[in-house]
């Protein structure tokens, strides 16, 4: 049934039960005929007919809207405020099931920009606890509906990053690069500088470096023009990435901290906690004379997830990288504890954070002599990376799996994992 169709059913349907004839109800203001029509949707009232009727009837203008409520509106609108405070709060399971409970709710049915918005606070609460299947699976089913442009546009940026974090470098990029073609006649706004700057991420996954620093530099003019800080955040965020990428050390850590200083000032406690991670662990990987003030940083970075909606995927980065600023600095034991965490977090399997948890498991054991652990833990890798595609990420974490075998003398191990190095690189 059309929205007409609806409205007229309901105007109907409180006329009798008020027990008023068309007649009765137009009287005097408008014509039965004409309510005769508005019932049958072959007419579709005005606002200020609406109103009027909802006078007549002695009920809200929501019910004859949308098919609720005042009361029931107010509620649901209050429920969704719960939820989308639930996961600010990095209460993630909590808001999963805020917004689940909601959208089983009936009354939300017919509110389609409400359970639209439901649906993708779904997605969000699914992404960051990790389930990037099912988060995905959401996205795709809401992407086939009519959207407001801003949505679509906010919408393909999270399936961009949900893919690229699932390892699906293809994908990230199709839909990324469909959406900015689809608004090439839009100016530049903030939300299309966010999400080509999740494309621009995508692009540095998987290794396709020559495009991603033009398209970088294409970005931060637009956010120069734009001056606005989330545009200068995403921007100067990920060109960072790209100068880390192509060898730039010093200039990523530039355009890293411009963003970071922004953000501090203007960011959700997710985005900024997230890009504090992350800027740390460019700088541990840039600058391993400074791993003790890094580990410092990292550690106090652990109370700072707790208290956003970071997913469980950060909180896997985060223990990763604490892993590794505890083994440059000595202490092994933490070591140990924290990439064990962080491996934990991760599905099983087919994610190359666990193979470099992994990896950095093997050099802690061997470091302190137990030679066999540290071979079970570096030959483990294989089965984090060998579901993956073949991607930059991936050659990395192959090639210093190759140098971690060569050390522990294994040969065979050695020369399999510099062939799937060169392999993901098309070599």
């Amino acid at each position: 049934m059309t929205t007409s169709d609806l409205v007229g059913l309901r105007i109907k349907t409180v006329r009798r039960q008020r027990g008023l004839s068309q007649a009765q109800l137009a009287h005097p203001e408008l014509s039965d005929s004409y309510v005769s029509l508005i019932e049958s949707g072959k007419r579709t009232p005005t606002p200020a007919v609406l109103e009027l009727l909802a006078q007549k009837l002695d009920c809200s203008l929501s019910y004859l809207i949308n098919g609720v409520t005042a009361e029931q509106m107010e509620d649901i609108e209050l429920a969704l405020g719960y939820a989308r405070l639930a996961l600010e709060n990095g209460e993630v399971s909590e808001a999963r099931n805020r917004f689940a409970e909601l959208l089983a709710n009936a009354n939300l049915t017919g509110l389609t920009a409400l359970r639209q918005e439901t649906e993708f606070g779904l997605a969000l609460a699914t992404e960051a606890g990790g389930d990037l299947a099912e988060a995905t699976a959401i996205l795709l089913q809401l992407r086939e509906e009519q959207l407001p442009v801003e949505r679509s546009i906010e919408l393909a940026m999270v399936l961009c990053r949900v893919y690229r974090e699932s390892q699906r470098l293809s994908e990230a990029v199709e839909v990324g690069e469909q959406m900015l073609t689809s608004n090439a006649r839009l100016s530049w706004s903030d939300s299309l500088v966010e999400l080509a700057a999740t494309l621009l991420a995508a692009y540095v996954e998987r290794g396709d470096l020559l495009r991603a620093r033009q398209f970088a530099a294409e970005l931060l003019n637009a956010a120069d023009v734009l001056g606005t800080p989330r545009s200068i955040v995403a921007a100067n965020w990920n060109a960072s990435a790209v100068a880390y990428a192509t060898g730039h050390v010093e200039e990523a850590l530039s355009f890293a901290e411009r963003a970071l200083a922004v953000q501090l000032e203007n960011g959700h406690p997710r985005n900024v906690a997230r890009m504090r991670l992350a800027y740390l662990r460019r700088r541990l990987k840039a600058r391993p004379a400074e791993a003790e003030s890094v580990r410092d940083a990292l550690r106090a970075a652990v109370a700072e997830f707790e208290q956003t909606s970071t997913s469980t995927i950060d909180r896997g980065y985060l223990n990763v990288d604490l892993a590794l600023a505890e083994f440059l600095t000595g202490d092994y034991d933490q070591a140990v504890k924290h990439a064990t965490l962080g491996r934990d977090l991760l599905p099983e399997f087919g994610h190359a954070l666990g193979a470099e948890a992994n990896l950095l498991l093997g050099k802690v054991y061997n470091a302190v002599g137990r030679a066999d652990e540290a071979a079970a833990y570096v030959a483990s890798v294989r089965e984090w990376l060998t579901p993956l595609p073949d991607a930059r990420r991936s050659a990395a974490t192959w090639y210093a799996t190759a140098e971690s075998m060569e050390e522990l003398g294994d040969a065979d191990g050695t020369v399999e994992a510099y062939q799937r190095a060169l392999a993901c690189v098309g070599l």
